[in-house]
């Protein structure tokens, strides 16, 4: 008889720290199988289209500071 989902909950909460910490580890690296692939290659997409815009004077260039006040702001917004 397959175990139910809770009951495999409370044995891996009866796990010491350590062997909760590996376990959540190992879990949340599967859940990114394939995946970063996919984001690292539209990442590079995405800095070759900005740095071509920057370069043909089409895109707007702004302080680090100012971007990260302005990120602040809307982070804030939605707390």
């Amino acid at each position: 008889m397959a175990r139910s989902t809770e009951q495999i909950e409370n044995e891996m909460l009866a796990l010491s720290h350590e062997e909760r910490a590996r376990l959540a580890h190992k879990l949340i690296v599967s859940l990114d199988e394939g995946v970063r692939e996919d984001v690292e290659d539209y990442w590079k997409e995405e800095l070759v289209r900005r740095d071509r815009q920057i370069e043909a004077g089409e895109g707007e260039l702004i302080p680090a500071d100012q971007a990260f006040k302005s990120a602040r702001r809307r982070l804030d917004k939605k707390q």
